[in-house]
């Protein structure tokens, strides 16, 4: 039965959202690619935990925003597992900072990492998707990509370009039976928010229309539904998961 297992592969996949979204996925009973760049005790605890769920676990190590590093670890992949039938691109960095106060590689760099490793990584998997004539590709953007937000215009336009991005290629592939939609979370409580103090926390939630941070897992879930036959007819969408803060 391993053989005839669907694969998912994660970027950035170590911890909070993506690592919630492997962990999502194993349990659905997939195998899992997951994507990291550098070796750390949270990628440790994430292959340990997903292996526990009695899945096969591939850990790729690579650079999303080096086309060389995901055109191998591609490669990699379907040389163990032979097939690639879902794809979440959802590895991003932050460089906040005033435009004024902006050095040009903070900008580049997280356009190179957020926008380009969507584009590098699905540019290497597309091509076994249209062989295979199925796929599901979910993009991790944000609500901040449809709003934007002070001091994030390097962040803001690399996840408005993935919400371009994802429709353009959405109707590329549509005929090939391979759906492609985004994802757009709002406040969830990660690594990266839980070093706010309680008060800016608190702050945020007020906000909310419904008065919280979301959870990894509520993303996750969404994933879990973009990846189902529930979904069937469903793409070139963006789903908020913001507790109502876009609307």
């Amino acid at each position: 039965m391993e053989n005839i297992k669907k694969v998912a592969l994660i970027t950035g996949a170590t911890r909070g959202i993506g690592k919630q979204i492997a962990i999502t996925l194993a349990k659905e009973g997939y195998n899992i690619a997951l994507n990291y760049r550098k070796e750390n005790e949270d990628l440790e605890n994430a292959k340990k935990e997903i292996t526990e769920l009695g899945v096969r676990v591939l850990a790729v190590q690579g650079d999303v925003s080096k086309y060389e590093d995901c055109e191998r670890f591609v490669k990699e992949i379907i040389e163990k597992f032979g097939h690639i039938d879902v794809l979440v691109n959802n590895a991003g960095i932050t460089r906040d900072c005033l435009l004024i106060r902006m050095k040009e590689e903070d900008f580049k760099q997280v356009i190179d990492t957020n926008l380009g490793g969507t584009y590098n990584v699905t540019k290497n998997v597309i091509s076994y998707m249209m062989k295979a004539h199925s796929g599901r590709i979910i993009n991790i953007s944000s609500v901040v990509g449809i709003v934007g937000n002070a001091g994030q215009t390097n962040y803001s336009a690399s996840k408005a370009g993935i919400i371009g991005f994802t429709k353009s290629l959405a109707k590329e592939v549509a005929s090939r039976n391979i759906l492609v939609n985004a994802i757009a979370p709002g406040f969830i409580e990660t690594d990266m928010t839980g070093v706010l103090k309680e008060e800016i926390k608190n702050e945020i939630a007020k906000n909310i229309p419904m008065k919280r941070m979301g959870s990894a897992q509520e993303v996750a879930k969404v994933v879990k539904f973009l990846t189902s036959d529930d979904s069937s007819y469903i793409t070139g969408q963006v789903i908020n998961v913001d507790g109502g803060m876009v609307m």
